[in-house]
């Protein structure tokens, strides 16, 4: 793993310089300061009540789970807590924004500098590891939602979203490329999904990203950024920067100026355009909210947040290395989820910890790739922990031969056997699946397969290897794929001799 030089990153002579904002919704059933529902695809404006709607005199109550969100968060970027976090009025003005301001925090965030590890290009030859800051990641309310296609000509305002939890993650200006600025938003995803903190679904807008970049000559100061809007997809964030990376230096070599604004990314085009000149904080105006008093986080309840904060997904990946001797691939394929890392070690549990890697090659090959297969997730699988396990136990005990077992697999997908644990056994009794290790049985077999392939015997015994694979084949082809294949290759070459 090489850590590639700046010269390595540079495009046509420029350093790329990439901060991300990242909004992510946190999914508690109520609305951050008001008792409404956060259910998402409800008809529009039907879940948002007198507070989201700013009618005079209401006041907000501030959600205490969101709070405990948002610590499990700090906690799992290694940041500073701030144990006395304060809530300020961000003031502008949109349809969307009934109140004329947000409910944010400025001065005094919940969260403040950490970090994460990241992994860039994994999988690939050029892989590597790189550690990105955390400036800090504050509580805030979510905005309502313009609807531009509602109705002809026409923009509607949904405001069901306004008042949803939200808390607003903002990396340092470290990152170098369109990849590793995707290698962090993935990590930040994995990290709050694997907490439960948010479900995270960027196509619902419960988890998307602002990306500014800018350009400058390697060791400059820092070049003019443009903010690229609301994007919600990993492959859309890569597609966007490489386009407004290009853009700017373009305008550049052109003898232009890049202006700070932000901008909006067409997926349809690929590119970029204006959406507004980019505001700075004072634009905001930013003052304390008086109707908020300041959150104090005690030392006990501190403590009782960090007491529920599950084992992390770097920790949990190098126990899985340490414990199960797996690779570090394997192990980073089976902590993508921590409900795909739970599935996994239950499997192991039942099985013993010195089948671990052929727990993790059923579960990384067929299974995955049956959900995959389906657009479903672990979570849904219709393969229990216990009948997977079994079904490795099947094998083990010379029950089910390789083959044979994937026959068996393909069946419990499909449900066959029923739902309850003895659904294996109840496949391979249904469909006669059981491996033959008679080795009379098998012995006769192989004796008639080398009888009426004199030719194949031949050719093998004049040093071609794969004639002998030909026998074998046909031995498992006369024995309809149930003769055990070691005894098969052990007597085959005792016959031949």
């Amino acid at each position: 793993m090489t850590y590639p030089t700046q010269k390595d990153l540079l495009i046509d002579g420029y350093e790329v310089v990439i901060g991300i904002e990242i909004h992510c919704q946190l999914n508690t059933n109520t609305k951050i300061f008001s008792p409404a529902s956060t259910e998402f695809g409800q008809e529009p404006n039907t879940q948002a009540n007198i507070i989201d709607l700013a009618l005079p005199g209401v006041l907000p109550v501030l959600n205490k789970e969101v709070v405990e969100k948002a610590v499990m968060f700090g906690l799992g970027v290694n940041a500073e807590i701030g144990m006395m976090n304060a809530f300020d009025r961000k003031n502008y003005f949109y349809p969307d924004l009934p109140k004329g301001y947000q409910i944010s925090q400025m001065a005094h965030p919940i969260v403040g500098k950490g970090y994460i590890d990241i992994v860039v290009n994994e999988g690939e030859k050029n892989q590597y590891s790189k550690r990105i800051g955390i400036t800090r990641a504050h509580l805030e309310e979510d905005a309502g939602k313009s609807v531009h296609d509602a109705i002809p000509q026409m923009t509607g305002v949904d405001l069901n979203r306004a008042g949803t939890p939200l808390i607003e993650i903002v990396s340092e200006p470290d990152m170098r490329s369109s990849a590793e600025a995707v290698a962090y938003v993935k990590a930040i995803h994995q990290l709050v999904t694997w907490l439960g903190i948010s479900d995270a679904i960027m196509a619902e807008g419960s988890f998307r990203a602002d990306c500014n970049v800018s350009v400058r000559k390697p060791n400059e100061p820092f070049g003019t950024r443009n903010e690229l809007k609301n994007i919600n997809s990993f492959r859309f964030i890569e597609q966007a920067i490489n386009v407004e990376i290009e853009r700017q230096i373009d305008l550049i070599e052109d003898g232009g100026k890049v202006e700070q604004a932000t901008r909006l990314y067409d997926p349809n085009t690929n590119t970029t355009r204006a959406m507004r000149t980019k505001e700075e904080a004072n634009d905001y105006r930013y003052f304390p909210d008086p109707d908020l008093l300041p959150v104090h986080i005690s030392e006990s309840d501190f403590k009782a947040i960090n007491d529920k904060m599950p084992e992390l997904p770097v920790a949990r990946r190098e126990r899985f290395m340490a414990d199960f001797g797996l690779p570090e691939y394997d192990s980073r394929i089976l902590t993508a989820s921590r409900a795909l890392a739970d599935y996994y070690e239950n499997v192991v549990e039942k099985v013993g910890k010195t089948h671990a890697k052929i727990t993790a090659n059923w579960v990384m090959g067929d299974l995955l790739g049956a959900l995959n297969k389906d657009e479903k997730t672990i979570e849904y699988s219709p393969i229990s922990t216990a009948q997977l396990a079994k079904l490795i136990e099947r094998i083990n005990d010379n029950t089910l031969s390789g083959k044979l077992a994937k026959q068996a697999f393909t069946a419990l997908f499909a449900g066959e056997g029923g739902q309850d644990d003895n659904a294996v056994d109840k496949i391979i009794s249904d469909k006669g699946l059981k491996q033959e290790t008679d080795i009379g049985a098998i012995k006769a077999i192989v004796e008639q397969v080398l009888k009426n392939n004199q030719a194949m015997v031949d050719e093998y015994k004049s040093g071609k290897e794969k004639a002998f694979n030909g026998l074998v084949g046909q031995v498992m082809k006369a024995s309809k794929g149930r003769a055990n294949p070691a005894q098969v290759n052990q007597l085959l070459k005792e016959l031949i001799g």
